[in-house]
């Protein structure tokens, strides 16, 4: 897939701090497809350093809170069909997470996060992610996202 799902979010639905393409100081995070599973890259920089080395827990979260949420729609689209090829007004909020930390993540190192579709449920979407830096498992997640409705 060429497109990141928040590529196409509709304008006004683009202003989240963690993927929205129209908040300037926001991370612009990228949800693509790939196969059956999402995958987000991002490079923390020094200013979200927890311990000299490590990023902040914090961001760990923001990332798979908003990777998820961008999995779910995807997931739906999917589900439901709906067309990738214009903008998509499918939008998902985090009804609950779980981080689990295994080790320190490193700063100033690409991470990857990937999800993948436990199941969907009416407007409930179970998405489980992991989050990976120089090949190594670093944190796994568990979101519950619900589905906004138009």
């Amino acid at each position: 897939m060429t497109k990141s799902i928040q590529d196409l979010y509709p304008e006004n639905l683009s202003y989240c701090y963690g993927c929205g393409r129209n908040n300037p100081d926001g991370l612009h995070l990228k949800t693509y497809l790939e196969n059956d599973e999402t995958i987000t890259r991002y490079t923390p920089d020094p200013k979200y350093i927890a311990i000299p080395g490590a990023v902040f827990g914090g961001l760990i979260a923001s990332l798979f809170d908003c990777h998820g949420t961008g999995s779910a729609a995807f997931f739906i689209c999917q589900a439901e069909n709906i067309s990738m090829d214009s903008p998509v007004n499918v939008r998902c909020v985090t009804g609950s997470l779980k981080v689990n930390f295994i080790i320190f993540t490193p700063i100033n190192t690409e991470l990857e996060i990937k999800g993948k579709l436990r199941k969907i449920e009416g407007r409930k979407i179970w998405v489980d992610m992991t989050l990976t830096a120089k090949g190594e498992l670093r944190a796994t997640a568990e979101l519950l996202a619900i589905r906004l409705k138009e």
